[in-house]
């Protein structure tokens, strides 16, 4: 069921309704035999690997945390006739045993996620080698099932698992209960990546009927459906037909499917988050933010701070910080303190742990080099960027035209260009065909495409054009009004005939101009094959 499906509007619209006849106290097992209804529509098989995580996840967690209650009963029982070394020795051994079952639960699911996701990635790397030195023999590719949403899950429960190994969050006694922190159905097609301490507060509350609440969750589902069905669908065809088939669509016409296809993941996937959001506010429930204004952004280093903030603090918190302050790292830097100086030696292990964490933020985005390359790519922006801190600063300092609007406005224009130019490597099937669409547009002399017609025979017409031009400068006011406040509570404060008028505009808008018929196809989310 996809989210656009009426199959899937009717599934919520029914569970709205039985949501708030059934008892409190049921609510969350409804969500539950929900969630996994939703995710057994789409494949059978996937419930396997989904409830193969929930058990593994869930029995680690729990014996993690007995023996952290036993630790601290033997300790108090034992407090007089243990001396200091002994109560380290003990505590020691304990967190080794610990360590390993972390490492067990750990490794389980990567197994699984990387079986699935990337072992024909792998053989095909293999075959490539073989093939580079003379080998005549060839790996088989493997069949399997991607279940949906896989990496998104996982990742949840995987932060579960180590918050609960760090102390930070109890372990879930309850085994339904933790079903369905990990599979509650929402965001099982692209996140947000929720932490449990966070998304258990109102998960598993009781909750009575809130008209505001109800409203406002439908008023979110609503915007992502115009960002996903309106602008998202609108524009594919013209940008499958640019990417598709780089040969005859290079130079110009490059250029323009990078800005397409960055318009277009914008709108699809915070959309999506949208109505993932809007279905979890009528439930009653609260789900994290996953982006605050990005294409506001003035460096990609702000991008980044907001545009898919949960996977950014997972990355952030789960192996950034670990792998910075571990003893090897220290090793590193104290060795290169006393041999290249104090500066790099403080640097280098925020530029090592860095490198890993935009190495796998590629490699989670999917089984590519185009991916990996794209992640290694953001990397070096930033880290050439931190290095020319001081230099930007002295620049702001001497030129006063710099801390004006109009160069702040240049700024987000700069860091959209740039951050446009890095997907192309998500765009297009290979990364030497990316850099060859690159260099094209330097090269191919089309220009006169954008004016001479040509961007009609793309498969959308000039009304196209015009809706899609519309709802960009939508999303630019939006997005102004939302940085001065909440967009919803704004036209809340308004009148009922104003609130009617707008909400009903923007129906209407869905109905009439969303992209239907012959030549349109209601795609799935990008994020879902994540």
């Amino acid at each position: 069921m996809f989210f656009t499906s009426y199959e899937f509007l009717g599934f919520v619209g029914v569970l709205f309704l039985v949501y708030y006849l059934v008892p409190k106290k049921v609510q969350w097992m409804l969500l539950l035999a929900a969630s996994w209804i939703f995710y057994a529509a789409a494949d059978p098989r996937f419930l396997i690997y989904i409830l193969a995580t929930t058990v593994t996840i869930y029995f680690t967690a729990r014996i993690i945390e007995r023996d952290q209650e036993r630790q601290t009963a033997y300790l108090r029982e034992h407090k007089a006739e243990m001396d200091r070394d002994g109560k380290k020795s003990y505590k020691e051994s304990r967190h080794r045993v610990r360590f390993r079952w972390l490492l067990l639960g750990l490794l389980i699911n990567l197994g699984i996620l990387a079986t699935l996701k990337y072992a024909n990635f792998f053989i095909s790397n293999v075959n490539g080698i073989m093939n580079a030195f003379g080998g005549t023999e060839r790996l088989s590719f493997v069949t399997l099932v991607l279940p949906m949403g896989i990496s998104f899950y996982t990742f949840q429960a995987l932060g579960y698992l180590i918050d609960v190994y760090r102390g930070t969050v109890p372990a879930e006694k309850n085994f339904f209960r933790f079903a369905l922190f990990v599979s509650f159905f929402p965001q099982l097609v692209q996140g947000p990546i929720s932490r449990f301490d966070d998304l258990s507060r109102t998960l598993y509350a009781e909750h009575v009927f809130d008209a505001r609440t109800v409203s406002f969750g439908l008023q979110r589902m609503l915007w992502g459906y115009f960002k996903k069905m309106v602008i998202a669908d609108r524009i594919l065809p013209a940008l499958s037909c640019i990417i598709d088939a780089p040969g005859e669509y290079h130079g110009a016409y490059a250029f323009v499917g990078m800005l397409f296809y960055t318009v277009q993941l914008y709108a699809d996937f915070t959309g999506g988050i949208d109505i993932t959001i809007g279905i979890a506010q009528v439930l009653g429930i609260r789900l994290q933010e996953n982006f605050e204004t990005p294409y506001f952004s003035m460096s990609l280093k702000e991008y980044w701070r907001r545009w898919h903030i949960t996977m950014g603090t997972w990355f952030k918190d789960y192996l950034f910080y670990p792998i910075s302050i571990c003893k090897p790292m220290q090793k590193i830097s104290k060795f290169s303190r006393n041999h290249l100086g104090k500066k790099i030696g403080m640097r280098l292990p925020v530029y090592l742990s860095s490198f890993v964490v935009w190495f796998a933020t590629g490699f989670w985005h999917g089984a590519s080099w185009n991916f990996v390359v794209w992640g290694l790519a953001n990397y070096f922006v930033l880290m050439i960027s931190e290095e020319l801190e001081p230099l930007y600063g002295r620049f702001h300092k001497r030129f006063r035209f710099s801390n004006t609007r109009l160069y702040n406005i240049f700024q987000v224009a700069r860091t959209f260009l740039l951050i446009s130019v890095l997907k192309m490597f998500d765009c297009y099937s290979d990364i030497g065909t990316t850099f060859r669409m690159f260099g094209s547009m330097f090269t191919a002399k089309n220009w006169n495409i954008l004016w001479n017609g040509a961007l009609l025979e793309l498969g959308i017409t000039a009304g196209d054009y015009g809706v899609l031009a519309a709802g960009a400068v939508l999303f630019v006011i939006i997005g102004i009004l939302h940085r001065r406040g909440g967009v919803r509570e704004r036209i809340a404060a308004r009148p009922y005939p104003v609130r009617a008028v707008v909400w009903s505009v923007l129906f209407l808008a869905v109905l009439l101009f969303g992209a239907y018929g012959i030549g349109y196809d209601a795609s799935q989310f990008i994020y879902n094959r994540f």
